[in-house]
Order: structure tokens, then C-alpha cells, then sequence
């Protein structure tokens, strides 16, 4: 994978802007004695902000663009005048992109339409100048509150390709095969033995102008959920799909053997996979007649619809097509629940994780935000400030 374009997981550092100070100015103006307190509220600092975009593929352009840094809010000024907002960092990633937290695993949040926006990050809260603290007992406050502190965080980005059917099988199954005979993908296939190495996306035309998207996914082996081959690494682009299409070749020596192996297989790297609806297509069947296909049914899982197809000579492909579509127009298949678990050592790039993105995490705590991030952060102000320091951003006493 060093040498491929398709970048589906990736480690980025993300830091919001802080807050500005607010200012603790006390008007001046000539014949204008004891003007009071006039000093304005520090600007917000910038927030982090995740954006999904149907044009993009792939996470390749974050992978030489790892530090994400949104700007610094603006202090306070006089005559009451608030400081400027930090300037908001926003990332674009596509459609499908899961986030989660890199140095705890936990899932934090997803996009999954095109222009849907998630902040990532808050930006620290402008500090309030003295202005706000006046009181008919304390006429004259010459204290302010400095910005809230911006918030750093390591984050994990995966990409899960958005499709309706994926397809799920051994190795030279002739998954691409069928890919490229049924839409205008182009992955690599040949006549001798190989293995795809990242995914491909395929529009499958069907009658009256309709369609659908079908995802071809490396092979997977048995053993793979303990690392064996490519482990179970691109799985996850078959998770939101709403139908699975397990392929296997007819000259297997135990079509149900490896049907199962498969499931067991999806149920190490994900159980909910196995809820979803399932569709066997035998492949390679162009050599196959009648009475050999009729023994071969005897061997199939009763609890799967079948179907026996051959990429090269097209047979069976049509009937394969009206059997997806309505599947995946079932009144049982529309309305999908989806379950994300946490990153653990079975689902993480170990060579994204080592990554050395050179800086360390200073302050991990931001306001509660229920959508986003939970976690705490105590909003109760302080009001007793010391109004000694900080005199880059404080004007004199009269």
C-alpha cells in the first residue's frame, strides 16, 4: 500500500484557537472625570470543523498535511470594543469519514453527506473586560478575565466508503471480475493469481434508468481477524453497505465451509455485519451444466438465496442484478442500524499509529458538547482576576 493513491486511515494533530483577553480599560477623555470602565470582550478563539465532500475520495491530502491549527481570538480593546474572532480550520474529508479519539480509540463522531459540517474542536471563549463587572459597589473593576485556553487532540480519520452492496470473498473469487463486467469500473484483473489491494467502486446500471453502487474489497483469508494476509484492514469499507454479496468459485472443495469461514470471519471484525441482508453468488460457472449445478445445491446453505454466474460469459449476471435490487428494496432492508465500535489493536494501522506528529498534548479539555465531545469544563467564572498581570493587554490605573 506505500505506493498507492488511496489513503482510507490517517493520524492528524487538531488544535483550536484560544480565547482573547478581555481588556480592563477605564475611559479617558477630556472633561469626562472617572469615565469608568469601558473594556471590551476578548473574540473567541478559531474552531476545528470537519466537512464531508462528495468530491473527494480519499484521505491523501491529510497525510502531508498533518497539523491542523485554528487561530487565536482577539483581545479586547476600549470603548467597549471586542476583540476578533480566531479565524476557524476547516478539514474536508469524504463522504463516509468515521473520527475517533488516537490515543484512546474511542469514536467521537461521522460524516456521511456531502457539505455536512461537525466541530471537531471548540475555540476557546473570549475573556470578559471590566465593562461586564461593574457594580453600584464596585463602580470602578480593574480586574478582566483572560480567554479560555484552545484545545489539542490527536485524531484518527477513516474513511468508509459509502455503497449498497460489498462484496465478500476469498481471493481470485472473481469479485473485480464481476465489477468490471456489470459497471464501468476498471480495477485489475488478469489470468493469473492475485489479490486486489484497495477498493474499488462500481455504478451498476439496471432497468428504467435506475442504479446502484457496488464495492469491491481486498480478499480476505481465514485467519485474517489475527493478521493473517491483510487482515481484516479493509472490511470496514463493507460496514455501511446495506447488502453483502458473498462470492465463491465453483470449483471450491466446500462451498459451505468457506461460506462459513467467511461469516465467522465478518463476526470477528464486526458482528452487527451479520445482521445485515446476504446474497451467495457461485462464480466461474461457465463450464458447469445443468445436473453438476443441481448436485453443487445440495452443498449451498439453505438459509441464503443462490445464484450461479459466470463474469466471462454473462451468465446469470441479469438474474444476479434483479436479485440485488430487490434485496436492497426490501421493506426489512431499508432502515439500518449501525453500530461503530472503538479502534482496538485488531483495527488500527500500526504505521499510522507511530507516527510522530512532534508535539504533545497540553490541554485535552473543552466545553460539553453533547454532539461532539463529552467532555467537562467548569463555566463558572472566576471574578477574581489579578489585575497585575498581562500589562501587554491592560491599560494603566488613572
Amino acid at each position: 500500500m506505500a505506493a498507492s493513491n488511496f489513503v482510507d486511515y490517517v493520524k492528524i494533530f487538531c488544535r483550536s484557537g484560544k480565547g482573547g483577553a478581555g481588556s480592563m480599560h477605564l475611559h479617558r477623555a477630556k472633561y469626562v472625570p472617572k469615565g469608568g470602565p469601558d473594556g471590551g470582550d476578548g473574540g473567541r478563539g478559531g474552531h476545528i470543523i470537519l466537512r464531508a465532500n462528495r468530491n473527494l475520495w480519499t484521505l491523501l491530502h491529510l497525510r502531508y498535511s498533518r497539523h491542523i491549527l485554528a487561530g487565536n481570538g482577539g483581545h479586547g480593546g476600549p470603548s467597549r470594543s471586542s476583540g476578533k474572532d480566531g479565524e476557524d480550520k476547516i478539514i474536508e474529508v469524504p463522504c463516509g469519514t468515521a473520527v475517533f479519539d488516537a490515543d484512546t480509540g474511542e469514536f467521537l463522531t461521522e460524516v456521511t453527506t456531502d457539505g455536512q459540517e461537525l466541530i471537531l474542536l471548540k475555540g476557546g471563549r473570549g475573556g470578559l473586560g471590566n465593562w461586564n463587572f461593574r457594580t453600584a459597589t464596585n463602580q470602578t473593576p480593574r480586574y478582566a478575565q483572560p480567554g479560555e485556553p484552545a484545545i489539542e487532540r490527536n485524531i484518527i480519520l477513516e474513511l468508509k466508503l459509502l455503497a449498497d452492496v460489498g462484496l465478500v470473498g476469498f481471493p481470485n473469487a472473481g469479485k473485480s471480475t464481476l465489477l468490471s463486467s456489470i459497471s464501468a469500473a476498471k480495477p485489475k484483473i488478469a489470468d493469473y493469481p492475485f489479490t486486489t489491494l484497495e477498493p474499488n467502486l462500481g455504478i451498476v446500471s439496471y432497468r428504467d434508468n435506475l442504479s446502484f453502487v457496488m464495492a469491491d474489497i481486498p480478499g480476505i483469508i481465514e485467519g485474517a481477524s489475527e493478521g493473517r494476509g491483510l487482515g481484516l484492514r479493509f472490511l470496514r469499507h463493507v460496514e455501511r453497505n446495506a447488502l453483502l454479496l458473498f462470492m465463491i468459485p465453483a470449483d471450491a472443495d466446500d462451498i459451505r465451509e468457506q461460506y462459513n469461514i467467511l461469516l465467522r470471519e465478518l463476526t470477528e471484525f464486526n458482528p452487527d455485519l451479520l445482521d445485515k441482508q446476504r446474497v451467495l453468488a457461485i462464480t466461474k460457472c461457465d463450464m458447469l451444466d445443468e445436473e453438476l449445478m443441481e448436485q453443487m445445491r445440495r452443498e449451498i446453505p439453505e438459509d441464503i438465496e443462490t445464484v450461479f454466474i459466470s463474469s466471462i460469459t454473462g451468465m446469470g449476471l441479469s438474474e444476479l442484478k434483479d436479485i440485488l435490487w430487490r434485496t436492497l428494496n426490501d421493506e426489512s432492508n431499508r432502515v439500518l442500524t449501525f453500530t461503530h465500535r472503538d479502534l482496538d489493536k485488531h483495527h488500527r494501522i500500526k504505521e499510522e499509529d507511530d507516527f510522530d506528529l512532534g508535539v504533545e498534548i497540553v490541554n485535552r479539555k473543552g466545553d460539553d458538547d453533547e454532539e461532539y465531545f463529552e467532555e467537562e469544563w467548569d463555566d463558572e467564572w472566576d471574578d477574581e482576576w489579578e489585575d497585575e498581570s498581562d500589562d501587554n493587554h491592560r491599560e494603566e490605573e488613572w
